[in-house]
């Protein structure tokens, strides 16, 4: 890792911690957990509206009805997170993937693209903005929701 001090691998360490944590609590849909992972001023650009979440507060609205969709465990991957770490500031971009069975019965596969800017404040990595977005078909205007890697 040439040109890499010492500092930012340990801080590109602490973020791959960071997701991993995250990526856990997510899969046992594990709220506190996952909100331990965010800033409390976070903004969210999810896939679903609104066009923007503001706070920690709605992010928490947001992870009970996404929990509470499924039956049982949640499949949750986040599919080689590129990251790019200053001293305390990062970003972080790939693809998330979820699979799991619905409350209603039905399956549920997707992949979505994923981008992450954090801070490190006290020496303390958290998501201060998160970024999710599907491609779409501009002829029809439908989300393109069956693409895989």
């Amino acid at each position: 890792m040439a040109g890499e001090t010492k500092q930012s691998i340990d801080n590109e360490a602490q973020i791959r911690e960071l997701i991993d944590t995250l990526l856990a609590a997510v899969s046992a849909k594990d709220i506190e957990a996952s909100l331990a992972m965010y800033s409390p001023d976070i903004v969210s650009y999810d896939v679903i509206g609104p066009l923007q979440n503001n706070g920690a507060t709605t992010i928490r609205k947001r992870l009970n009805e996404w929990f509470s969709s499924f039956n049982g465990h949640i499949e949750f991957e986040f599919r080689d997170p590129q990251i790019t770490v200053g001293e305390n500031v990062a970003f972080c971009n790939g693809l998330h993937h979820v699979k799991g069975k619905m409350t209603d019965g039905k399956e549920l596969e997707m992949w979505w693209r994923t981008t992450l800017c954090l801070c490190k404040v006290d020496g303390k990595w958290t998501i201060k903005h998160s970024h999710d977005s599907v491609p779409f078909d501009p002829a029809t205007g439908a989300a393109s929701l069956a693409l895989k890697p």
